[in-house]
C-alpha cells in the first residue's frame, strides 16, 4: 500500500485494445494497469469504444470522446499502450488515438514530453508482436516520451485468455512488469502534482 494519498499518486493512463471489449490486447492492458495500481499509481483505462474516434484531422471539431482522450493524456504522468498486431503493424484504432496527442503540441508540456510509456503488443505470432513493440516505441519517441526498458511482446496462445482476462501466469507477469515500470518511473519523474485534471 502506498504511503501517498490518492491525490498525490501519479496518474497512469492506459490506451488500447480493440472495439471488442474482451480482446486479448485489452486484457493485457488491464493486467498492466492493475499492476501499476499495486505499485502506487492511479489509473484510467480507455479502450474499445472510448477510442473509436473519427480519423484525426487538425481542424475538425472534437467529439466528446476525443476531448476526453486529449484531456486524459494531458493529465497523465505515465502511459501504457496495448495494441493487437494486425498484418505486422499496430491497429489503426490505436494509431488514430495516439494521433490525437497532436492536440497537445502547444501545451506547456508539449505532446507526451518526458512521460514514461509502457508498450504491449499482443498477436498470434512472435514477429507481429515484436513489430508492434517496435512501432509503439518509435511513436513514443516521436511524441517526446520515453519507452520503459521492458515491453511485453505476447503471443496470444490458445487458453491464455478467458472472459477478457489473462489466465496464463507467465504472460500476466509480463503485462505486470510493464505496469510496475511505468508506475515507478511516473512517480520518480512527476513534476507538478495536480497540474491537470482529466475530464470525467
Amino acid at each position: 500500500m502506498s504511503h501517498l494519498s490518492r491525490d498525490e499518486r501519479p496518474l497512469v493512463v492506459g490506451i488500447g485494445g480493440t472495439v471488442r471489449s474482451d480482446s486479448s490486447s485489452e486484457a493485457g492492458l488491464r493486467s498492466a494497469l492493475a499492476a501499476a495500481e499495486s505499485a502506487g499509481a492511479r489509473t484510467i483505462c480507455l479502450t474499445a469504444h472510448d477510442i473509436a474516434l473519427p480519423f484525426y484531422e487538425q481542424r475538425t471539431p472534437r467529439s466528446a470522446s476525443a476531448v476526453r482522450l486529449v484531456e486524459t493524456l494531458r493529465a497523465a504522468d505515465g502511459l501504457i499502450v496495448s495494441s493487437p498486431g494486425y498484418h505486422g503493424a499496430i491497429s489503426g484504432l490505436v494509431k488514430n488515438a495516439l494521433d490525437y496527442a497532436e492536440d497537445l503540441a502547444a501545451d506547456p508540456r508539449p505532446y507526451l514530453d518526458g512521460l514514461p510509456v509502457g508498450c504491449v503488443g499482443v498477436a498470434y505470432g512472435k514477429q507481429a508482436a515484436v513489430a508492434v513493440i517496435d512501432q509503439l516505441r518509435s511513436i513514443a519517441h516521436a511524441l517526446r516520451a520515453f519507452p520503459t526498458p521492458y515491453a511485453a511482446a505476447v503471443v496470444a496462445e490458445r487458453g491464455a485468455f478467458l472472459d477478457g482476462r489473462c489466465v496464463d501466469p507467465e504472460l500476466d507477469a509480463q503485462f505486470a512488469r510493464v505496469g510496475v515500470q511505468v508506475a515507478t518511473f511516473a512517480a520518480a519523474t512527476r513534476v507538478a502534482p495536480g497540474r491537470f485534471e482529466p475530464v470525467a
